[in-house]
C-alpha cells in the first residue's frame, strides 16, 4: 500500500517514526575564531532522509513551515484538503504548536502519535489528567507579550487536547481512535492504545554495526533549555571522558556551537553532529562498545536499536546540585523518571561527574 506523507517542518506532519517501522495505514565563551566545522557524518547526506520512506513505497511531499510568520499558515492551507480527507493522520511531537494547529483540520477516524522523545511520557500523563499540554521544562509566568500570546493560543491548545482524547462516539471534529507509537515506557488510558516501537525495521535494514574500542558520549540540550548549569555540565562531561575513555561526542541538535567548541577544547572529544537519528547512526556503525548518556531519549531507544550487538548503554544521573535556579519544579523528578524507567542500561551515579566548586 502506498501512503502519501504530508509533513510540516518542525515536526508537524505524518510519517514513520525515526528509526522505527511505518505505521500501517552564552556561558561558553573563550577562544577566538569561529567554531570548527563538524566532522564528516558517518552516513549519507540530509536528503537521504527523504529517500528512506520512498524506498518503503511512500510518496513524500515536504511542506515548509518556517521562514516567515505566515509560513505556518501557508503550509496549513496547502495541506488542508488532504488532511481533512484523510482517514488516518499520523503526527509527531504533540506539544508542537504546528502539530496542534494541524489538528484543527483533522476529521480522521484514527489519529496516531509517533514520537520517541521523553516528552511523550509527559504527554500521556497530562492527557490522562486532562491537563493543559505543557512541556516539562517550561516555567510559568514569562513576559506580558508571552502571556498574551498564550492566552490567544489557548483555544487551539484546548481543541488539540480534545482531539487527543479517543471518542468512540466519533463526534464532529474528534478522532475515533487514538494510538501512541513509541519506545517510551507509557501506560495508555481512556481508550488510547499503545504500540511499542522496538526498532524492528531499523534492525532489519541496518547493521549489525562494527564496534570500536572506544566509548561514545551522547550530548544533551539540558543546558540550552535552562535546566543544567553550563559549568556543571562541562565538569560532568570532562569527568565522564576521563573515567570511561570517551573519544567522540554526539551533539544534540540544539546544542550551541560555543558550547561544543568549549567541550572539544576542554576534553579533547571529537564533536560529531549527526544528520540522522542517532539510532540509525549507531546501528550502521562504527560505534563504541559503550555509549554514555545523561537522562534522555536514547537511554530508551538505543537498547532496542542495538539489541544483540554487544554494545553497553550507560546513563549518568543528573545531580540535583547541577540544576539551575530557573529550572522548572518538575525537572528533578522528570529526569529521575527517565532514568528509572530505562530498560537494559547500566546506571552510573551522578558522583561519576562531580560538581564544580
Amino acid at each position: 500500500m502506498c501512503v502519501r506523507w504530508r509533513r510540516l517542518a518542525r515536526g508537524c506532519g505524518g510519517g514513520a517514526p525515526a528509526g522505527g517501522r511505518a505505521h500501517p495505514a552564552a556561558r561558553w565563551g573563550g577562544g577566538t575564531g569561529p567554531p570548527p566545522p563538524p566532522p564528516p557524518l558517518p552516513g549519507p547526506p540530509r536528503r537521504w532522509r527523504g529517500r528512506v520512506p520512498r524506498d518503503e513505497g511512500c510518496e513524500v511531499q515536504w511542506q515548509e513551515a518556517r521562514g516567515s510568520r505566515l509560513a505556518p499558515l501557508k503550509a496549513l492551507a496547502a495541506l488542508a484538503r488532504d488532511v481533512r480527507a484523510a482517514r488516518t493522520v499520523v503526527v509527531g511531537d504533540p506539544f508542537s504548536r504546528y502539530v496542534q494547529l494541524l489538528l484543527t483540520l483533522v476529521r480522521a477516524e484514527e489519529l496516531v502519535v509517533v514520537d520517541d522523545g521523553t516528552a511523550t511520557m509527559e504527554f500521556v500523563a497530562q492527557t490522562a489528567r486532562g491537563e493543559r499540554l505543557v512541556r516539562w521544562h517550561r516555567v510559568g509566568g514569562g513576559t506580558l507579550p508571552g502571556r498574551v500570546r498564550e492566552l490567544a493560543y489557548a483555544p487551539v491548545s484546548s481543541a488539540a487536547r480534545r482531539r487527543f482524547a479517543p471518542d468512540r462516539g466519533a463526534g464532529a471534529g474528534k478522532a475515533r481512535r487514538v494510538e501512541v507509537f513509541t519506545s517510551m515506557p507509557v501506560v495508555p488510558h481512556g481508550g488510547m492504545t499503545l504500540r511499542t516501537n522496538e526498532f524492528a525495521w531499523t534492525r532489519a535494514r541496518f547493521g549489525p554495526p562494527r564496534l570500536t574500542k572506544g566509548t561514545d558520549l551522547v550530548g544533551t540540550s539540558l543546558v540550552e533549555t535552562g535546566i543544567v548549569d553550563p559549568d556543571r555540565y562541562l565538569d560532568a562531561v570532562r569527568s565522564l571522558t576521563l573515567e570511561h575513555g570517551a573519544t567522540r561526542y554526539f551533539a544534540h541538535r540544539r546544542e550551541s556551537p560555543e558550547k561544543l567548541r568549549a567541550l572539544s577544547r576542554e576534553t579533547g572529544l571529537e564533536i560529531v553532529r549527526p544528520d540522522l537519528p542517532l539510532e540509525l547512526i549507531a546501528r550502521r556503525g562504527p560505534v563504541g562498545r559503550t555509549i554514555l548518556s545523561f537522562p534522555s531519549t536514547v537511554v530508551h531507544t538505543l537498547p532496542y536499536a542495538l539489541t544483540g550487538t554487544g554494545v553497553t548503554v550507560a546513563v549518568c544521573d543528573v545531580d540535583p546540585a547541577w540544576l539551575t535556579g530557573s529550572a522548572s519544579p518538575r525537572a528533578r523528578s522528570f529526569l529521575a523518571g527517565v532514568t528509572d524507567t530505562a530498560r537494559d542500561v547500566h546506571r552510573l551515579p551522578a558522583q561519576v561527574a562531580p560538581t564544580a566548586g
